[in-house]
Parts: C-alpha cells; structure tokens; sequence
C-alpha cells in the first residue's frame, strides 16, 4: 500500500486510495487534521500533533514548529538540549501519520507519496525525501503541492475539458499552477510560487501591529514563551476573523490585562505587501501560458489561509469571479496525494487519468560573456532547463572555456530567473579537468536532467575525450550523505515516540497545563487539583473510570476557556 501525504508548514495530513476512491486518515485523536509540531514530553518521547502545539506555549523550549521553511539548510532547532535538523523534525511528524495510516489499513505502510510546494528547490526536495526514509517510508514520489490539488479537483472534472488554475496558500509557502485538462490528460501548463509567504506571515503581520500599538520593547522578542502566546493570541484573532468583522488579541504581562482590538480593513492594510506578494506568481503563470484570466474555466483554492476573506476578495479582484468552493482547501493535497498513490498501484479505477508535470523554475549554470570592448564578464546566468518545461526532460548544451589552454573548467549550477547568477540559487559545483587545448577545441557538453520528482542530475562530457562527469554537490550544509542520513536513521529509531493509543489524554493534559499556566490565584490551584485527581484516574488504569473522567475533564477545560473574563495571560514573573 502507497499512502499520500501533504507534510505541511502548519498541519499534515495522510490519505489513501481505497475502495475506488481517496479517504482521508484520522490520527489518535479521530481528526483528519495534525498540526505539523514536534515537542520532547518530560519522560523524553517524542510528542507529535495536537499534544505537541499546546506546549508550544507552556514549554516552548522544548516545542518546534514551522520547521518545513528550514528544509534544504543547515539549521538546527534546539529541543531539551538535543539539536534537530529540519528534515529530523519533519520525519517525527512522518512517523507520526504512518503510524496513523497502519492503524486505519490494519497492515504496514513502507512507502508513500509526499507532497512539497512547486517552487521547492533540489536541496529542499531532497530533504523531504531524506525526511520520508529517516520515518522508514521508501518515497515513491514527490509531488507538487498545487498539483496534488488540481488532481483531487480533475477527478470531478474526467471527461469535460476545462483550464484552471490552483491558488495554494498555506501557513507556510504560496504556490500557483495553471492546468488543462482534456481527454483524461491533466497538463500542468505553468508554475510559480514563494517558498516564504503563507498564513503565518499574517499571524506575524498581527503580532507587529500589537507590538506597535502597545508600545512594547523589543526585547520582548526574545521572551520564547511570551512570543508562543502572543501568537496564539493573534492566530486566533485572525481565525476570528474570517467569521466576523472585529477581533481582539489579548495577553497579561506583568499582571495588566493588554488588549487590542483588530478589524478586517486595519488587517487587508497591514497585510497591503504580503497580498502583493501574491499577484506576482499569478501574473507570471498566467504571462508564461499566454492566458488572460477570462480564458480560465476554473479557480481552486488550496491551503487553510485561503478561508480567510481577504484572501477571497484578492482572488476574486484579480479574476473577476468567484473561486470554486465545493472542495476543502485544508483536505485537497492530501486528497490528490492519494491520487497519484492510486496512480503508483495501478488502481484500475484510474486507468484513464494520465498526469504531467512542469519545472516551475529555470535550471542552468554560471557562464562569462563577451563585452564590446573585447572585455569578459563572469557572473551571468545560462538556462539549460527553461522554467515550466514538461518534465521528465533532458536538455544539453555546449560550453567552451575562457582562455586558451585551461586546464579545469568549474560548472557552477544555479536555479532561477535572474540575468546574474548572485540574484539566483546555488545548487552545486561540478569541476571538470581539461586537456591544455585551444579554447575552440576543448567544448563541454552539459546535460541537465530533471524527473517527475523534481530532482535534478547534471552530466558533463568532455567531447574530445568522451570522458563523462556527474555532479556531486560540495560542501551544501543543506544535505546529509548518505552515510549521515544511515546514521542519524540509527538515533532517531533510539527515540521513542509517544504511544498512538494515549495521544488523546495525553494531549488534554497538555491542554490543561497550558491554562493552569494562564490563570492566577485560587481558580489557578483549583484547576491544580483536578488535573491531579485525574491523573490519579488515569494511573489507575480502569477503563471503566477512565472514559467518563475523560469527558468530564475535557468539558471542564472547555468551560474554563469559554470564560470570557479568561485571556492569554502571562507573567514573566508569576507569583
């Protein structure tokens, strides 16, 4: 069995296909969704999910998330004096939805189609794949985000023949993609993106204003556990906001109540560059196709921050129509994930779908030019792969050296759409020895190479020896060896994961310990007790006292957080 998967910034999700259809896999606690947070619980497991977002802000020290930006760098994330690459991160939460997906099926799970943002680059792909074998997961394939969504959204479409275009904001990174689909054949025509902009900018753009508004000093910033909570405050103003016109952030520091109040048009203002942001990638998919938008059928919105208005009214500003609305965005990578694991199995349910993909950015290398003045200039940018070229694809060109006689040429290799190669980025280093010839005669043929997964390999030969070189990345801190990834597989397996079958009291306590940490005085030792006497339940280890403990519990917390007198409130020195 091929289990999808959308590995996102701010929630994961695990689907199949089965049953002629793709499903949805529901983790421990019965929900689809699996916020993408890592935390070490005090007995040293490992705690992925909802467990883990509730300590985000009791103990932050321990607590990871928004990881997936820092996969493809060097990056270390410091969590109970241990130190995690991104990648290492990510395959907690892999483990974590594998684990889930074998509950579901009631047989192992050993591969599984990963979904990543279109504008992913090689380094980045290759540490989702590095993320998905240190879960013990073989990844089948890497998908692209957008494309994942437009083949949950084609399925309904089989038969018609439409053009659309899949708008896929997510907490973390913006993808755009624009698709045709005609006799079973779903083309992706062009891709564009931001690997930085996504719904927590907005939650960040929030965070500012109260920064702003209240006056508050910058050393604040770096209180860890002030920071979670002010961020949970303001994402939860911004969810508010997608209900309603007014919203209010609110946070105790040094026993006074602050509070601001937030509407939707101060929100469209201080999110002014961040929706810009997203018109470009837009407007290059729709130049790179030669459409208009009144020429697409079609607009699919993907990615949770899609659901907030102000996102609607852009999409509907810059396209003059409203998107469709009979898919959930949260669900529908996931969904196409599922797809294309049906895709992998040879379902017989899919036989008529076939699915092609693009390159969403330019591949080539760093060339120097000729100047009129007989000068030479190095640093320029020489596409060998053009942006949106239908992968599989292989593509060569021919390079000389400079000067006469050189003996070593290096092949530097970029990706990028800029005329100089310091504006694009640096995927490796290719250095090639050279018979001490005239520059004419000593030609390199450089072929690029890119697959269905995104990844790209680089081959030169020499055409006057036939000797052929392949690329081996140098020094990028954005990859392990293979050696490396054996290793850190080893320690990683050492760790022990929190056990599926407890998540959920193990999550409500975590809950409860976040408001205990909230509240002051007598309510504070009051709700003391009762965590305490339900943990007493819990040793006890009765089923038959358990369960309704369990939901007593749960609605206890409930009340208490519905208590409009209760807010985020912190003290950087509690009594």
């Amino acid at each position: 069995m091929i289990i999808g998967i959308d590995l996102g910034t701010t929630n994961s999700l695990v689907a199949v296909w089965k049953d002629g259809r793709a499903q949805l896999v529901p983790n421990g606690l019965g929900e689809t969704l699996t916020p993408s947070c890592v935390s070490v619980d005090k007995d040293g497991s490992i705690l992925v999910g909802k467990a883990a977002r509730e300590r985000l802000q009791t103990h932050p020290e321990n607590t990871a998330s928004v990881f997936k930006r820092f996969m493809g760098s060097d990056k270390k994330v410091s969590l109970a004096k241990k130190e995690f690459r991104a990648e290492e991160l990510s395959a907690f939460v892999l483990k974590s939805l594998k684990a889930d997906a074998e509950a579901f099926l009631g047989e192992p799970v050993t591969e599984a189609v990963i979904t990543v943002p279109a504008y992913f680059s090689d380094a980045q792909r290759k540490a989702t794949r590095t993320a998905g074998l240190l879960a013990g997961l073989k990844v089948d394939r890497l998908l692209n985000e957008p494309t994942a969504a437009a083949l949950a959204y084609g399925m309904h479409q089989i038969g018609s023949e439409c053009r659309f275009l899949v708008f896929d904001l997510g907490g973390g990174t913006f993808d755009v993609s624009i698709l045709e689909l005609f006799e079973g054949v779903m083309e992706v025509r062009a891709s564009a993106g931001d690997n930085f902009l996504g719904g927590e900018d907005i939650t960040n753009a929030i965070v500012d204003l109260f920064f702003q508004r209240k006056e508050l000093s910058a050393n604040l910033r770096n209180n860890a556990m002030f920071m979670q909570r002010l961020g949970a405050s303001a994402e939860s103003a911004k969810r508010a906001l997608s209900l309603g016109q007014t919203a209010q952030v609110q946070i105790q520091l040094d026993g006074k109540d602050l509070a601001m109040d937030i509407e939707e048009a101060s929100l469209e203002k201080i999110c002014a560059p961040l929706l810009k942001r997203l018109r470009e990638p837009v407007e290059r998919a729709l130049r790179d196709t030669n459409l208009r938008s009144n020429q697409l059928d079609s607009i699919v919105l993907a990615g949770g921050a899609t659901r907030m208005p102000l996102v609607k009214r852009l999409v509907t500003l810059m396209f003059g129509r409203f998107p469709a609305n009979d898919i959930n965005p949260d669900e529908v990578v996931a969904m196409g994930a599922a797809v294309q694991a049906g895709l992998k199995m040879k379902d017989s349910a899919l036989e008529e779908v076939v699915m092609t993909d693009v390159s969403p950015y330019s591949l080539g290398v760093e060339v120097s030019i000729n100047l009129a003045d007989g000068k030479t200039a190095s640093g320029h940018f020489s596409p060998i792969i053009e942006r949106n070229s239908t992968v599989p694809i292989s593509r060569v060109s021919q390079y000389f050296p400079v000067v006469d006689k050189q003996t070593r040429l290096a092949l530097e290799i970029y990706q990028g759409e800029s005329r100089l190669v310091k504006d694009n980025i640096h995927l490796g280093s290719l250095e090639l020895p050279l018979e001490p010839l005239a520059r004419a005669d000593n030609g390199v043929d450089v072929r690029f190479t890119y697959d269905v997964n995104g990844l790209l390999e680089v081959q030169a030969t020499i055409v006057k020896t036939q000797k052929t070189h392949r690329l081996v990345i140098q020094g990028n801190p954005g990859l392990l060896s293979d050696d490396e990834i054996q290793q850190r597989f080893i320690e990683l397996e050492k760790i022990k994961m929190h056990p599926r079958d407890t998540m959920e009291i193990r999550t409500l306590l975590a809950r409860a310990d976040r408001i205990y940490q909230q509240l002051r005085g007598d309510v504070r030792a009051w709700l003391g007790a009762q965590i305490s006497e339900f943990e007493q339940v819990i040793e006890n280890q009765n089923p038959r006292q358990i369960i309704p403990a369990q939901k007593s519990f749960s609605d206890m917390l409930t009340s208490i957080e519905s208590d409009s007198h209760l807010h985020s409130n912190f003290d950087p020195q509690p009594n």
